[in-house]
């Protein structure tokens, strides 16, 4: 049974890796996958009821918590609530817009996710950039600086997220703990580039177009849904240590009393003018094949725990590389080349948390390498899909132009880490 349940996932892997190649959403040999695994597992091993309903358990925790988050940033958005930002970034030269856009998307990706901060900063450098060349090189940039941002926040990478709602990690220790590699990883490539891009001037767009007043919302809204928004994500590490709730719950009730705002801000607008501002609207146009592919791709692994395969696994990693660090460091490097997500998953299943405690060292490293190794290549990371879709990046032109950044980023970051 091990064998067979093994080679179903080698194959669901494979076509989650060459999802843009086989022009099938990732998302359908992830739920195909995690069927047949379950499947097989309940013929062969007979009563997994048990089992099921507690991998399902901390699978919807994730699920939930991930859908509350894009529903705040739909609101956020449909609100102009980000430009809030934009307004503020002002300069002539390229190397200081470059730093402005890294460590801007650094930190907002800590308070978001990677995958949305990256969407909003593209529409960023859209409007502040008139040459393709520099767009196409700004969004390689802020590929590196959103999956690094997200890796030292709990909320800022789906990978990070599942490590501290599996208890694997606790939200001060991992940012006190990969805050500073997760810095160095995008500083490197920016000191990089920023002796090639020296003397160079930003080149504007030569038209903008204006918003249609229609559909602005008024600057008083606009504050109002980006900082309330805003604060209910960074206060969700806070609500999870002083309830000791899961974070899911955390990020519920903060839906709750931003659709509450909403309502309230918006109460006397006819149902025309205010429709699209609404939590309703917010949940229609959040990335639902996303939460259904997490939702596969997390049932399939756990069929691998609990017929103690990835155990199997971890005890021949440890006997065949030996040292935790290059272990870890690998997993890092292999996230460049397939989903991260599976990748981290797997690894929670093979350490156990009564062998490797929570913050332990393990466990902060992965968070690290997972999430910004990704980075390596275009199609490792969600960030960099995005990027991928939104400016038409070159698989090739990332790699001969980005991937060399990204790779010091990452060995520079894994370093200080081990160093510290």
């Amino acid at each position: 049974m091990d064998s067979l349940l093994v080679v179903i996932f080698v194959i669901a892997y494979a076509a989650i890796a060459f999802e843009h190649p086989l022009k099938i959403n990732k998302s359908v040999p992830a739920l195909i996958g995690a069927g047949l695994l379950w499947t097989i597992y309940a013929v062969s091993a007979g009563h997994v009821t048990e089992q099921l309903n507690e991998t399902l358990s901390s699978t919807a925790q994730i699920i939930f918590f991930l859908m509350g988050a894009m529903a705040i940033v739909e609101v956020i958005d449909a609100h102009d609530g980000f430009e809030v930002i934009t307004d503020r970034i002002k300069t002539t030269k390229l190397v200081t817009l470059l730093w402005l856009i890294g460590l801007v998307t650094f930190f907002l990706s800590a308070a978001l996710d990677n995958l949305t901060t990256t969407i909003v900063m593209i529409s960023v450098i859209r409007k502040l950039l008139g040459h393709r060349d520099d767009r196409l090189f700004f969004a390689g940039i802020i590929v590196i600086a959103a999956n690094a941002g997200g890796a030292w926040s709990p909320i800022g990478d789906v990978t990070t997220t599942m490590l501290w709602i599996g208890g694997q990690i606790t939200a001060l220790k991992i940012m006190e703990g990969v805050f500073l590699p997760s810095l160095v990883n995008l500083v490197v490539p920016l000191l990089v580039v920023s002796y090639t891009l020296r003397g160079k001037t930003v080149v504007t767009p030569a038209k903008v177009e204006a918003h249609s007043n229609a559909n602005r919302t008024a600057v008083f809204e606009r504050n109002l849904m980006f900082y309330a928004g805003i604060g209910i994500l960074c206060a969700v590490p806070v609500f999870k240590t002083l309830t000791h709730l899961p974070p899911f719950m955390g990020i519920l009730f903060g839906l709750g009393l931003l659709w509450l705002l909403g309502e309230l801000v918006h109460r006397n607008k006819p149902e025309e003018a205010k429709q699209h501002l609404t939590l309703v609207a917010a949940l229609q146009r959040i990335d639902m094949p996303s939460l259904v592919f997490f939702t596969g791709i997390l049932l399939a692994i756990a069929t691998l725990e609990h017929t103690h395969i990835l155990a199997a696994l971890a005890e021949w990693l440890d006997a065949t590389v030996g040292n935790q660090a290059a272990i870890v460091f690998l997993i890092g490097i292999a996230s460049a080349i397939v989903d991260n997500v599976p990748l981290v998953a797997a690894s929670m299943g093979m350490y156990p948390l009564s062998q490797y405690p929570t913050d332990s060292f393990i466990w902060e490293f992965m968070a690290y390498a997972a999430g910004t190794g990704g980075s390596i290549l275009i199609i490792g990371s969600a960030a960099g899909v995005a990027a991928m879709g939104l400016e038409k990046i070159e698989f090739f032109w990332y790699v001969k132009k980005i991937s060399l950044l990204a790779i010091l980023g990452y060995i520079g970051g894994a370093a200080t880490y081990v160093f510290l």
